[in-house]
């Protein structure tokens, strides 16, 4: 072929290459460049996943991102928006839900809540604990059926994308703790969570979609009052980086998900903390985890492959299988004032 036309050609190759990229279809793009490690899943597990080349029996994908302007300093996070002043009703109890941290390993890229039925459904790995059997496809039978990492027989479902040591073939970073906490209202007291309820906070989506639902904080240990949403920390030394998620607690009485996983299930007015009409407080679930990281801008949370590993990507999602003595047990210790667990 003329040097010419092979050059007219390289052209065209890579305006397509381009145009594939914009449109985020990872797996074209890799098709089209013939890059033989975007894609180097094994036969066993589907491809188009997040976890690490480097771990055994999991799937491979290679996602860009972060990049070095996605990390700051905690020192110039800003302060916290003060919680709202409690009220004459408030419930101002809590109950720590023990499920561990997920020293069992349980991981996959499914999303029962979001993408019910399909395998690989959330394009990136989730960390679980609570329920031992949550996958694609988990329903309330199935959760009821199986074990829990949870004491006082908690069988519900806690997941959240796991983090990543992007420097070291993505090794997977299991969480040093993890605090799920049930908390009250400042305004109200809490009523019963209602069984097979579904939530999720933060959005996966956030840096394509906008932040309008970004919900998740990143800050650091021993560094009280300041969070990131949109960077991740550089803590001191000694420091641990932190990830706390809040859940909508303002249920509309009536539905267990809805089609968004969100109408059916509020967040309280940010100033007040009261609930809007027609909606009633249930116990708000807080996540709260935290890692050993390596020094520098060298972690990330694992995200859509279009997502980049934004920090304001991250999310988690609970779907509630308390036995029904123990969710009285959470709303008598809250609206009560107590601290259980």
């Amino acid at each position: 072929m003329p040097t010419r036309h092979r050059r007219r050609l390289g052209g065209t190759h890579l305006i397509l290459i381009a145009l594939l990229a914009l449109l985020g279809s990872a797996a074209t793009f890799a098709a089209v460049t013939g890059n033989a490690s975007a894609h180097q899943a094994p036969s066993s597990v589907p491809s188009g996943t997040d976890s690490a080349p480097s771990e055994p029996g999991s799937p491979g994908h290679a996602h860009a991102g972060p990049s070095p302007a996605d990390f700051a300093d905690i020192r110039r996070a800003p302060r916290d928006a003060p919680d709202p002043d409690p009220g004459p009703g408030a419930s101002t109890g809590t109950f720590t839900a023990r499920c561990g941290r997920n020293g069992n390993g349980h991981r996959n890229p499914d999303n029962f809540i979001v993408t019910p039925g399909v395998a690989n459904g959330a394009h990136h790995v989730h960390d679980y604990v609570g329920n031992l059997s949550t996958d694609a496809f988990s329903t309330d039978a199935s959760l009821q059926a199986a074990g829990t990492t949870c004491a006082r027989g908690d069988k519900s479902a806690y997941f959240w994308p796991v983090l990543r040591d992007v420097r070291n073939s993505g090794r997977i970073l299991t969480p040093d703790s993890v605090a799920l906490t049930f908390r009250g209202n400042p305004a109200a007291p809490v009523t019963a969570m209602p069984e097979g309820l579904r939530a999720i906070t933060g959005d996966a989506k956030a840096f394509t979609a906008g932040t309008a639902n970004a919900r998740a904080r990143w800050g650091c240990t021993g560094v009280a009052g300041r969070h990131f949403t949109d960077r991740y920390p550089l803590c001191p030394r000694g420091s641990r980086v932190v990830r706390l998620l809040d859940f909508p607690s303002c249920w509309d009485g009536r539905h267990r998900d809805s089609t968004d996983h969100r109408s059916h299930l509020r967040f309280p007015d940010a100033a007040s903390g009261r609930c809007t009409a027609r909606t009633v407080a249930v116990p708000q679930l807080r996540m709260e985890l935290t890692y050993t990281v390596p020094r520098g801008p060298a972690f990330a949370v694992d995200s859509f492959p279009e997502q980049l590993r934004k920090p304001v990507t991250d999310h988690a999602d609970f779907a509630d299988v308390m036995p029904r003595a123990l969710m009285t047990t959470v709303v008598h210790c809250i609206d009560e004032g107590r601290r259980c667990g």
